[in-house]
């Protein structure tokens, strides 16, 4: 039997079906910015403190994701224009009421969307079914009503959820879960109904906990360029994703906004790469690959039971 095969069996790379994305291209690259809110003054959370740096208020956490929405968005944006991409939103969806003029640039590049929470002090630990189910028809309502469109994905807010979480998500009519950092393919989850799907986002490229250890934009970008190249060369015959995770309060600072941009060029410069959003990359899978997956991956869990 797989390992924690309640959601997810154990298929090696080397046994699974091809994958295939549009255009033959070797690696599907997914950017994936947070865009995010934090509170001034938290509601107490009794399993975890919202960034326990301080008692609240937390001036310095407070203001650093202000910077982010004041400031640094919008030198990402000049970048992202700059190289035509368009981003995947991981994003608080407290932001589209609280800025305006974010949810109207984001609606103007057509960016897609998935749920990281309300704000980024808000977890999903300790929550009912009946609560967390809420939490999805809150949060879903809240993006289609502001941008008209309805998510499809969802990175748990500050990478939190529950037992029930990935049933729930399912339910609610996610398509795509990016919490799971197993893979560099997307892979089947099991749910009790509907389908779902882990597709690689990155912690190892992030730039919050990296930059948190004191890495720097120069060491960050080369990490980048060395992922993207492996994958890229890889993806001759066996094509992988590369999520670029960032917060724009952390690498869009005056002094690593070239950094970001970097590594934007560099992979813009190859051709058989697919830029894409998290929901293309996942509904492509859904429609090409999942069964094809799912089937091979249940058949070789049952050839290990035995």
């Amino acid at each position: 039997m797989g390992y924690y095969a309640d959601r997810v069996d154990y298929s090696p790379i080397v046994e699974r079906p091809q994958v295939s994305w549009p255009s033959d291209a070797r690696v599907a690259v997914w950017v994936a910015p947070n865009v995010e809110h934090t509170e001034y003054l938290p509601p107490p959370n009794e399993h975890l403190d919202a960034w326990p740096r301080t008692p609240h208020p937390d001036v310095r956490e407070y203001s650093f994701h202000d910077y982010g929405n004041r400031m640094a968005f919008w030198r990402m944006l000049d970048v992202l224009d700059r190289h035509d991409v368009r981003a995947t939103a991981s994003l608080n969806v407290g932001v589209l009421e609280h800025f305006p003029e974010i949810t109207a640039a984001m609606v103007e590049r057509d960016w897609d969307y998935m749920l990281h929470g309300v704000f980024n002090t808000r977890y999903l630990y300790g929550m009912s079914i009946d609560q967390e189910r809420e939490f999805f028809r809150d949060c879903i309502a809240t993006l289609e009503r502001h941008t008209g469109k309805r998510p499809k994905g969802m990175l748990g807010p500050a990478i939190t959820g529950t037992v029930n979480t990935p049933d729930l998500m399912a339910e609610a009519g996610l398509i795509y879960h990016a919490d799971w950092i197993h893979d560099d393919q997307p892979v089947p989850l099991k749910v009790k109904s509907g389908r779902l799907l882990s597709i690689p986002y990155t912690y190892e490229l992030n730039d919050g906990p990296l930059f948190k250890m004191n890495t720097e934009g120069p060491e960050w970008a080369q990490m980048c360029i060395d992922q993207f190249d492996r994958l890229y060369s890889e993806g001759s015959t066996s094509p992988g994703v590369m999520c670029l995770a960032v917060h724009p309060f952390r690498i869009c600072q005056p002094g690593r906004i070239d950094y970001f941009e970097e590594v934007i060029k560099y992979i813009r410069k190859h051709d058989e790469v697919w830029m894409a959003t998290g929901d293309e990359i996942a509904q492509h899978y859904l429609d090409n690959h999942y069964e094809t997956v799912a089937e091979h991956t249940k058949s070789f869990n049952s050839r290990e039971a035995d």
